[in-house]
């Protein structure tokens, strides 16, 4: 069940794949399976044909919604690159220093997990519904080996101070309150947004663009987002600066 080192290594290039093949959706041509029209649509004609608002104002209702979850991936991945340092989120190798118990991490155990997941899932409206249920399913699945990898990797590595804090965090739902004190670590604000800004971008298209209802303007926005963050990403550092593990 645990995603192996190689795995970890290429996480990025794995769920890359796994997104383009929802959005490509091969399937629909080659089997029959599904519509090609996007789930945006897709849910706002659900909506309206079985009563519950007319669909003039389901549309905006699904739009709002999207832009909700690309707007929590935002804020769960900038503050946890924040606190951890794009230098440990984007290192290849799984990094064991201290327990990360500051910013999001006092509230939930892989705030950067998650904030992944829920961009995937806003991206999934611009998906064919059933590409869109491929990727969300198979993201999560493989973002959950990955979890179940990181956290047998720390608990060796960090004894019984990482098993207090599995004792005290939730893994994937986070808590609305906590008690657990913060470890005082001075978020890196500038070089987060610099390092998150495909999420960014993922939020910027469904926000904004969503309302020209022009599909294939959103895809090219969204591919142009992940083009500019790969340059990015390529020209920081990665040497991990946080004071605990990847993500």
């Amino acid at each position: 069940m645990r995603a192996s080192a190689i795995e970890f290594r290429l996480r990025l290039a794995i769920i890359t794949v796994i997104i383009a093949l929802g959005f490509w959706a091969p399937w629909i041509e080659a089997w029959g399976i599904g519509q090609r029209n996007s789930l945006l649509e897709w849910l706002a004609l659900e909506l309206s044909r079985l009563g519950l608002v007319r669909f003039t104002v389901a549309t905006p209702v699904v739009i709002v919604v999207g832009s909700l979850i690309a707007a929590l991936a935002v804020a769960l991945r900038v503050w946890g690159t924040a606190c951890l340092g794009p230098g440990t989120v984007n290192h290849a190798g799984m990094q064991a220093g201290a327990v990360m118990a500051d910013g999001p991490y006092r509230f939930v155990r892989n705030p950067l997990y998650l904030g992944t997941w829920c961009m995937t899932a806003a991206m999934a409206f611009i998906m064919p519904p059933t590409g869109a249920l491929f990727a969300v399913v198979l993201v999560g699945f493989f973002l959950l080996r990955l979890i179940l990898s990181e956290e047998a990797f720390l608990a060796t590595r960090l004894g019984e101070p990482y098993h207090a804090y599995l004792r005290a965090v939730p893994r994937l739902f986070p808590r609305l309150r906590t008690a657990l004190p913060g470890a005082g670590h001075k978020p890196r604000w500038l070089h987060a947004i610099l390092a998150e800004l495909f999420p960014i971008g993922v939020f910027v298209t469904l926000a904004a663009l969503s309302w020209s209802y022009d599909n294939l303007l959103m895809i090219k926005a969204i591919l142009i987002s992940f083009g500019i963050s790969l340059v990015v990403l390529a020209l920081m550092p990665q040497t991990p600066t946080g004071p605990a593990s990847a993500e």
